[in-house]
């Protein structure tokens, strides 16, 4: 038996041994895998990069008028999340804030109970004497019962000086909770003089937008030049997609649910109204029947757009024709656009959840921001409402 026993042990330990050494290897391949994973998501996004620095400059090279407008709807993308960190620094701040103000009332509402419970003990004591432990020795004449008053009144001692040290800490953590809100005050001070400063340098890249708006939609007013500038969108868009679908093969993105069993269940990125649906004939190109491969969405000022589905940002950039323009890459070469959004809140390779803020709309001015969302099957545009539930 003791034999039996001993080749028992050895074969466990042999065993042992192999399974980790398994589990080494094991763990040195996900490594590799892990190492090769990043090193190739980095070579795709040095791909998107160059291709967005390619289109800016061909864009700076051919039209001068819409490379003055993407340099404006960058400059307010850039001022509208600067604004947005300040506001949520101001909230951080003022969180904390309403924080040490209670923490400040409950160590004053301790700090007040300490002392009545102190002024109680000193009464008690002055009750007995000066001298109360001298008093209460000449007073008994049963030592049992001496000696039972001599432990109280140690205990009754010790509670004093207890009661006393917790006066003192919570006097000294009130002083620093003082010179903590002052310096909070201080700090969201500072902030409000900040959200100010980038609300004036919103506003002038806002009203340099518009100008350059202005001058571009002047420059095609004439109905020819307009179709024209139509179509070379048309192409900007769909040499776009070309390239990224290509980048797509190689870009990881998220394993979840195959995008393509998704008919009829996705939300929509905003709530609002249609005003150009898949398909639509493009307003003054009856002739040359232009349509609308994706949707026109009206919402409210301000409105966040929100990720349908889980996916990777491929493209966060400016685009002739649809503005900023973020592009999300989901499994099965599915590809979703938002375009003319003010704000961009994710960048090339941020992976993206159901319901993530992913865009904001405009806020300022009388009319009403409209979102263009599109869905691609590769390259190939398909109607939205056919993924996505209801109406928006």
């Amino acid at each position: 038996m003791n034999r039996a026993a001993k080749h028992l042990r050895i074969l466990a330990a042999l065993t042992l041994v192999m399974c980790l050494c398994a589990g080494a290897a094991g763990w040195a391949a996900d490594s590799q895998d892990s190492v090769q994973a990043k090193a190739k998501l980095a070579a795709v996004r040095a791909r998107i990069a160059s291709l967005t620095n390619r289109l800016g400059i061909e864009l700076k090279q051919r039209d001068a008028l819409n490379a003055r407008l993407r340099e404006a709807d960058l400059e307010v993308t850039a001022k509208r999340r600067r604004l947005d960190a300040l506001h949520a620094d101001e909230l951080a701040a003022e969180r904390r804030r309403s924080e040490l103000i209670s923490e400040q009332t409950r160590n004053q509402n301790a700090l007040a109970a300490e002392r009545a419970a102190l002024a109680g003990q000193v009464r008690a004591a002055y009750m007995t004497g000066r001298h109360e432990q001298l008093t209460l020795m000449l007073n008994q004449t049963n030592p049992a019962e001496m000696g039972r008053l001599l432990v109280y009144y140690g205990y009754f001692a010790r509670e004093r000086g207890a009661k006393i040290g917790e006066i003192a800490d919570h006097v000294s953590r009130l002083q620093e909770l003082v010179a903590e809100i002052d310096q909070t005050t201080a700090h969201l001070k500072s902030l409000e003089a900040d959200v100010g400063r980038e609300m004036a340098g919103l506003e002038r890249a806002r009203t340099e937008r518009a100008a350059a708006l202005g001058a571009l939609l002047k420059q095609v007013s004439s109905g020819n030049l307009e179709l024209a500038e139509l179509k070379r969108e048309e192409q900007a868009v769909e040499s776009l997609v070309a390239d990224l679908a290509e980048v797509l093969q190689d870009f990881p993105v998220d394993a979840q649910q195959s995008f393509d069993q998704l008919r009829g269940k996705l939300p929509w990125p905003v709530s609002g109204k249609l005003t150009a649906r898949y398909q639509e004939l493009r307003a003054n190109t009856a002739e040359s029947g232009m349509r609308w491969n994706g949707v026109m969405i009206e919402t409210a000022r301000g409105a966040k757009v929100r990720a349908p589905y889980f996916g990777r940002v491929i493209y966060a950039d400016w685009l002739q024709g649809l503005g900023l323009l973020l592009i999300i890459g989901h499994n099965g070469n599915y590809m979703t656009l938002y375009g003319h959004a003010e704000v961009l809140y994710k960048s090339v390779g941020d992976w993206v959840a159901p319901g993530d803020v992913i865009a904001a709309l405009s806020d300022a001015g009388g009319v009403s921001p409209q979102l263009y969302f599109e869905i691609r099957d590769g390259r190939k545009p398909v109607d939205p409402k056919i993924w996505l539930r209801g109406n928006p």
